[in-house]
């Protein structure tokens, strides 16, 4: 919109979001703005099919759909890591859940330096109120920012794809418990799996209650074709869907105990609760969504 409003045509001005490596993954966020005209936004989704991706309408905020609702679920995974959790933990109830890598794995496969200056982008406006998990920004200060460096999360000994526990990343965990006075406790992988994926779906719930997303549909795309979501369990709202959208109320307001800054219910899934109703009823049409927020 920034950009829009700083040329003598917003009509013209459309986002294209592609995601790394752009040659092989197939989603595309098309990001629509206030201003923009319908042809346009018509050409995008034109162009995305002419190079054979999976285009996805999204909204105008930080981080779009996609990457706005993993920094939410990565926060709750470094929650979990500072509780208790380890990272090896967190990735392999993730990879049990049906995921190909855990997040970090990711990180690592990514680059931690690139969700760093992320995180002192956004430093200033942080709520000082928030939990802040610093161990990556630990990690990052040594320099070891993933598979390019040699070690991240994980060592990766002379040039190794597949990393290997690193000893020395668990003490820097063990040191920032220590630090804050959290005496670490154990997780299960249904315990790591169920705030993770509550802490997605939550958020979720809110990217489509926002209209950042126009359905829920729209979301289970974008985690199928982006971000690696098990294609067999349908993407994140269609998997909430199938547990049933009061438990995972339940367990968002049960975690809520722990952290009520992080965990609010989002109000459009404590009303399908109350309605006795889930997010595929809001995938007939795009008002629908609108309507039930």
């Amino acid at each position: 919109d920034a950009i829009a409003a700083a040329t003598a045509r917003p009509q013209d001005v459309i986002g294209l979001h592609f995601f790394s490596p752009a040659n092989i993954m197939k989603l595309l966020e098309i990001v629509v703005p206030a201003r923009v005209a319908p042809d346009v936004v018509a050409t995008a989704f034109a162009l995305a099919k002419r190079m054979k991706k999976v285009p996805v309408r999204a909204g105008v905020c930080d981080g779009f759909i996609g990457n706005r609702i993993l920094a939410v679920y990565k926060q709750a995974a470094d929650a979990l890591m500072e509780d208790g959790a380890s990272p090896y933990e967190i990735d392999a109830a993730v990879r049990g859940f049906g995921y190909p890598m855990g997040p970090y794995q990711v990180t690592d496969l990514a680059g931690g330096d690139i969700g760093w200056a992320t995180r002192k982008r956004r430093a200033a406006t942080r709520d000082p109120q928030a939990r802040y998990v610093e161990i990556a920004d630990r990690i990052c200060e040594r320099g070891w920012f993933g598979q390019k460096t040699g070690r991240g999360f994980y060592l990766y000994p002379e040039g190794a794809r597949t990393g290997q526990p690193d000893p020395e990343v668990l003490a820097i965990v063990d040191a920032e418990r220590a630090r804050k006075g959290i005496a670490p406790r154990s997780f299960t992988a249904d315990e790591i799996l169920r705030r993770y994926l509550a802490a997605m779906v939550n958020e979720g719930a809110k990217v489509v209650e926002e209209g950042i997303a126009l359905r829920p549909l729209d979301v289970d795309v974008t985690f199928l074709s982006g971000y690696g979501f098990p294609r067999h369990r349908g993407g994140p709202m269609k998997y909430a869907d199938t547990v049933g959208l009061a438990s995972i109320l339940a367990d968002v307001r049960a975690f809520a105990q722990e952290d009520p800054q992080f965990w609010k219910p989002a109000p459009l899934l404590e009303k399908l609760v109350a309605e006795g109703r889930d997010f595929d009823s809001l995938n007939r049409a795009p008002s629908q969504a609108a309507a039930a927020a």
